[in-house]
């Protein structure tokens, strides 16, 4: 019942004297239920959820007292967003102590002006709604805040996207390869989060922004001539140096993107632009890192993009079967990669 108006006052109290004096007191202001002990006001709490507005308790009550009441109401979770005054004849140190460490809000002494009583309760009401109400504006701004985050990282993802789509149509290519390099980072970070694979230990969110840059991969290819970029024969080995450069360039764009710091999905890309051609042992390029001096996301994705150039047609070669690509990698014959990595890419083959 969230949201519903407050216009109840419970009062708890079993001598009915009291509670016709308290109720005539509130009447003009809320409407009135009564409970003659704990276990009553108990149910009325339940029966009324998110409708009282304030509970006035007596202490010596038959069947459960005032201190028993809040006790229960603390260990079953109700009414914790109600303020709760204590009306006593016996303000003691002790019944003080108990009640506010159960999390009474005032505990007010008998007898009481009805004046100074109203406003006291009225004030601490008064602070609750605005804390609910606070709450609640909070809860609306949050949301429109995920709102627009959610748009941004679309919008985000959506360049993203279409700027590597620009590349692979330049080098003749149908665009299907970023989106194969997308789902196989993925799966792969997953299925090593599930591993317990060191680095690994990933949300969901990151998993998403990793995958998202492995699309940029190969935006520096847009610093590569056409005659190098669509020959359909071998590359000599010049056009195969100057073929290199395109990881140096793909970092060299991303590192002059705006707030890149701020933007996880930029920093991975760095990454991944600079290293997706480093292989295991150091034979690759243009670092020569060798192990784990490459980070795991850029790992994934130089074997993703070796799997799926190997099963896809290309200007200077036909496609590979699947099982001939999977036996090709992991015999090392493209490059050495993590061993590990590569256990874990043999158990999900058959998802590709």
């Amino acid at each position: 019942m969230a949201g519903t108006e407050k216009n109840y006052l419970l009062i708890v109290d079993d001598v009915e004297m009291n509670r016709a004096i308290l109720s005539s007191i509130f009447e003009d202001e809320y409407k009135i239920i009564e409970a003659e002990n704990g276990q009553e006001a108990l149910k009325m709490l339940e029966q009324y959820d998110g409708q009282i507005a304030a509970v006035l308790l007596d202490v010596v009550m038959p069947v459960m007292n005032g201190f028993e009441m809040l006790q229960s109401m603390k260990e079953h979770n109700i009414g914790q967003d109600i303020p709760v005054f204590l009306i006593t004849a016996d303000a003691s140190e002790k019944n003080m102590y108990e009640g506010y460490s159960l999390g009474v809000k005032d505990i007010i002494e008998k007898p009481f002006i009805p004046y100074f009583l109203k406003q006291r309760i009225r004030s601490v009401v008064d602070l609750y709604c605005t804390k609910e109400q606070l709450r609640e504006t909070v809860e609306h701004q949050a949301e429109i805040i995920e709102e627009k985050v959610k748009e941004v990282n679309a919008l985000s993802r959506n360049v993203i996207e279409t700027l590597a789509l620009a590349i692979e149509f330049r080098s003749g290519e149908t665009g299907q390869h970023i989106q194969n390099i997308y789902q196989l980072t993925r799966i792969l970070l997953r299925a090593l989060r599930e591993k317990g694979y060191p680095g690994c230990e990933l949300s969901d969110e990151q998993i998403e922004q990793i995958a998202t840059a492995s699309m940029m991969h190969d935006i520096g290819k847009i610093a590569i001539p056409d005659s190098i970029l669509n020959k359909p024969g071998r590359l000599t080995p010049e056009e195969y140096e100057e073929m290199k450069i395109h990881t140096l360039k793909g970092a060299e764009m991303i590192e002059r993107m705006p707030n890149v710091e701020q933007n996880p999905v930029f920093s991975y890309a760095y990454d991944i632009c600079r290293h997706h051609h480093e292989r295991w042992d150091g034979s690759g390029y243009p670092d020569h890192l060798a192990g784990e001096e490459n980070s795991i996301w850029a790992q994934i994705v130089a074997l993703a993009d070796v799997y799926d150039a190997l099963v896809s047609r290309r200007c200077y070669k036909e496609p590979f079967e699947k099982e001939k690509a999977v036996q090709m990698i992991s015999s090392g014959e493209c490059g050495m990669f993590n061993p590990e990595l590569v256990e874990v890419f043999l158990k999900i083959k058959e998802n590709l």
